[in-house]
């Protein structure tokens, strides 16, 4: 699944098309997706747009008129294509611009959604979402103080978006590791101290796979049809079995809810 680094990555590929220009028609071919697509999309025309923008992992096209709220699900990716490239059988929404570009979505598993709504007052998929982890919002204090007499296991607990937006399974992981604390802790026993080295170990790992492109998924291309990088430097996740490139120790894995956990047990207590 695409993560926070990974639509980041995206909205940096797909800006300098869209941003200042004007969208001719979107073409949906297969309205079926998580949510039904609205109507309204396939009437826009002749609306420019005025930013491309990021909540957590939804990405918010801004027009004259409104905001298109795109999520790229399990399987899905955005690309910029030649108008009217002839489309494959999982190219599900087409975004004709009148420079001759367009934004193309593909998603084998339907798990995605384009979505619209007049002001992102209104919109109910970005309610309660908790501070992105790269703004300030997100410290050490604030990490600390939401954890509280929390008796839950650390690592899905950084993975709830109600708390921080776009810590995915691969990047608790990595983060959790960077910051030598287990992912089994229970949230409540963090000190103030380890909190601060958590948060920090956080944007380190995200700043770093967005500045490289996004970890590599086997679903995941950038904007422009490249993996990202980041895979290539990960510590611990995926690498069950393998010595840990710290200490030596064999990388061990455990199951939190449905997500595979992987961690280092010489360096994380």
């Amino acid at each position: 699944m695409p993560e926070l680094p990974e639509v980041e990555t995206s909205r940096r590929g797909i800006e300098p098309y869209l941003k200042g220009q004007t969208v001719q028609c979107i073409i949906v071919r297969q309205p079926r997706l998580r949510w039904p697509v609205p109507d309204v999309l396939s009437s826009l025309s002749d609306v420019s747009v005025l930013s491309v923008q990021r909540r957590a992992k939804y990405l918010l096209i801004e027009l004259e008129t409104g905001w298109i709220v795109v999520h790229l699900g399990m399987s899905g990716s955005v690309r910029i294509l030649p108008a009217f490239e002839p489309a494959q059988k999982h190219d599900h929404v087409d975004m004709v611009m009148e420079n001759g570009m367009m934004l193309r979505y593909t998603d084998p598993r339907r798990f995605g959604a384009w979505l619209w709504y007049k002001d992102l007052a209104s919109a109910d998929v970005l309610a309660h979402l908790g501070p992105e982890p790269l703004d300030d919002a997100f410290s050490g204090e604030y990490l600390f103080q939401k954890s509280r007499n929390k008796k839950s296991a650390l690592k899905p607990w950084l993975m709830d978006n109600k708390l921080v937006v776009g810590v995915g399974n691969i990047y608790a992981s990595e983060s959790l590791f960077m910051a030598r604390i287990h992912p089994d802790r229970s949230v409540g026993s963090l000190s103030k101290t380890e909190a601060q080295l958590l948060v920090d170990a956080i944007k380190k790992v995200l700043q770093r796979s967005i500045e490289q492109g996004g970890t590599t998924l086997r679903d995941f291309l950038q904007s422009d049809g490249k993996p990202g990088y980041f895979a290539q430097e990960l510590q611990v996740y995926g690498r069950a079995g393998e010595p840990c490139r710290v200490c030596g120790s064999v990388v061990k894995s455990t199951k939190h809810g449905q997500r595979t956990t992987f961690y280092c047990p010489g360096c994380q207590h």
